[in-house]
């Protein structure tokens, strides 16, 4: 990698250090709660960031509990860290550990996924048919990412051909990292593009168009290059304030933008994107393309009858209240994550506040009262806009900025502490929220 590509090591030592400071400064934990005795059965949908978190934070909070928690993955992933393996940034590894070194001791781990839920009968059924009764259900299944609707991929085509794919993995991300340098290399047509479903971190194919954008410049093959970004809709992101900054961002470095366009496929031979449009089909060719598929909730969880019945219904988000995060038609089900049918939270940011929203509704049924705490919609995205710049922009249901630190980080400035806060910062936080502390 360039020399120019490394930051200067004095000011990354001081910065990084004020940077994890402020990160490890949110997993100190409150004060202890007091413990609740229960025999309740509690099954958890999923051991990912929010499986994990409520977990431990159950354990530690109720005494005769049975826990069960139900997720066939032996490795958990560090998503945030896919940007920054297919930015050359970071290795495959820097995102993957081991599922069990999370969760909590006198959890119960059924190490299969769930292939039914009858919320009716209080039963999840498990992919290998082992039924399991509970009192009080957590979905936190995460979502599917749905390669088969973009026809002619396959995730054997990643790192090859110009085509990469950061969200399908941490090896994946990384022989993204190995197309995109090459891409960039050379220069040519790079095509990037969302799908037209709500996902995770949407402001992910922005950011690698932008990072795309940053190493052509360094190697001095922008000139030589057309870079495009295709919308499914009209505005670039979900709130107004920071659509009018990245639509300046585009502007700035010359990214021609498509908008009201629909992924339908790929033809690798032929290297083009197929898209629909009101208009009819359109097709752009590439020299490199990030594929991302449309999201949905997982097939159990589509069938189970907790989805919304009037929205989203080709997705199958699950229909709990936006601010308790508790169903709606089905009291003793709540759900934490991307899986939650809600207008903006689908982020790891936010599951950091689902879960003491869960925990705390969850507790007080034990105990017989009204749960209190509210979730605002809390979103966080850091915004990458270039290697060692980044903006940090968090916002809530009513599409205010809703700024984490107030007066040292400006949401909307292109800043390298904002950056750190990416690199540095968001991992050990991250990690201390699995473990309940955050």
């Amino acid at each position: 990698m360039n020399d120019d590509l490394s930051l200067d090591t004095t000011r990354r030592g001081f910065l990084g250090l004020a940077a994890g400071g402020l990160a490890l400064s949110a997993a100190i934990p409150p004060a202890a709660a007091r413990t609740v005795q229960t025999s309740a059965r509690i099954v958890i949908l999923g051991a990912g960031a929010g499986g994990a978190s409520i977990a431990n934070r159950l354990m530690r909070r109720l005494d005769g509990a049975t826990i069960t928690i139900v997720d066939g993955s032996d490795q958990h992933w560090y998503q945030p860290g896919f940007t920054l393996i297919a930015s050359g940034l970071k290795s495959a590894r820097y995102a993957i550990s081991g599922t069990g070194d999370w969760l909590p001791d006198g959890i119960e781990w059924v190490r299969e996924d769930a292939a039914a839920i009858d919320p009716e009968a209080n039963r999840v059924v498990t992919e290998g048919g082992e039924r399991i009764d509970y009192d009080y259900l957590i979905v936190a299944t995460g979502l599917t990412l749905d390669w088969g609707a973009v026809e002619g991929f396959d995730l054997d085509m990643v790192g090859r051909n110009g085509i990469g794919a950061v969200y399908a993995g941490p090896d994946y991300a990384e022989a993204t990292w190995r197309a995109m340098d090459a891409f960039t290399d050379a220069g040519g047509r790079g095509v990037f593009f969302r799908p037209p479903t709500e996902m995770k971190c949407a402001g992910a194919p922005i950011k690698y168009t932008f990072l795309t954008d940053d190493y052509l410049r360094r190697k001095g093959t922008r000139t030589d290059s057309q870079l495009t970004y295709v919308n499914h809709s009209q505005a670039l992101f979900g709130v107004p304030v920071i659509t009018e900054k990245v639509e300046l961002l585009m502007r700035d470095k010359d990214v021609e933008v498509h908008r009201h366009h629909r992924i339908k496929g790929v033809d690798a031979e032929r290297r083009e994107l197929h898209f629909e449009t009101d208009d009819g089909d359109a097709r752009f060719e590439y020299d490199f393309t990030n594929i991302i598929p449309p999201q949905r909730a997982p097939e159990a969880v589509r069938q189970s009858g907790l989805s919304w019945e009037d929205r989203w219904q080709d997705q199958g988000w699950i229909e709990v209240d936006m601010h308790t995060l508790r169903h709606r038609r089905f009291p003793n089900v709540f759900g934490i994550g991307d899986i939650n049918g809600v207008p903006k939270g689908k982020t790891a940011a936010s599951v950091k506040f689902h879960v003491p929203v869960v925990e705390d509704h969850l507790v007080a049924e034990l105990e017989g009262r009204e749960g209190s705490a509210s979730f605002d919609g809390y979103t966080s995205c850091p915004l990458i806009t270039r290697v060692g710049r980044a903006m940090l922009v968090e916002f809530d249901y009513e599409d205010n900025l809703v700024p984490s630190f107030p007066g040292v980080i400006a949401p909307l400035e292109e800043l390298w502490i904002s950056w750190l806060m990416k690199e540095i910062a968001l991992k050990p936080t991250y990690n201390a929220m699995l473990r309940g502390r955050a």
